[in-house]
């Protein structure tokens, strides 16, 4: 086993960047709608405007990172190995059989995961962010007092923010329990922490 670093130092911040402003808007946006009481119902409107628009800013900087350092390639889908990846996390993973896939600095995902993730990044958020600024500014009005948005029935839009919403908690609840299926329970938990995760070493072609 060699320790690898396989998390880069922004990779680490804007991954608990994401989870800890997902979970605040998750948490203000239930008392919007009446399910808490935590800050009261106008700070809880002002605290998720200010937590959407810091979401949106982290996701720019995150595409941009992806796009100049080339990690965008790890979320290519592929189905080689995919049926195999779902049989362990179904059976295998109870039975103690080894991994049907290595994770390597360039191969940090299996296919499942990859696939996942895409999905998370460009149909989730997407849907998310976008019905989230439509119900925002359904009714803004701006400074030649026309309204920005309105030809868009605002039921349809709150139901499916709230659709995303829920879809973005499962999310979070299935990736929180995929973390303990590493090596250990923490060994995840402690690589996004850190970036070095214990791997085993590849064998080399000239031996």
């Amino acid at each position: 086993m060699k320790k690898v670093l396989i998390y880069k130092r922004f990779e680490r911040f804007w991954h608990w960047s994401q989870a800890t402003l997902i979970i605040f808007l998750g948490i203000t946006g239930f008392e919007v709608h009446g399910s808490l009481e935590i800050f009261g119902f106008e700070k809880a409107v002002l605290y998720h405007r200010i937590a959407a628009y810091l979401l949106i800013a982290l996701i720019m900087f995150a595409i941009f990172w992806h796009i100049t350092t080339g990690e965008w390639r790890q979320y290519i889908p592929s189905f080689k190995n995919l049926r195999a990846q779902i049989q362990y996390y179904t059976k295998g993973i109870f039975k103690n059989e080894p991994h049907p896939t290595k994770k390597t600095t360039l191969s940090k995902l299996n296919p499942l995961q990859a696939l996942t993730y895409l999905m998370f990044k460009v149909v989730l958020i997407p849907l998310v962010v976008i019905t989230g600024l439509l119900y925002m500014y359904h009714r803004t009005i701006d400074d030649n007092n026309v309204v920005v948005v309105s030809d868009i029935d605002l039921e349809l839009i709150a139901v499916l923010h709230t659709l995303g919403a829920f879809l973005l908690i499962a999310f979070l609840i299935v990736h929180v329990y995929m973390t303990t299926t590493g090596t250990t329970p923490t060994s995840n938990i402690k690589a996004m922490l850190t970036g070095y995760e214990e791997l085993e070493e590849e064998e080399k072609n000239d031996e």
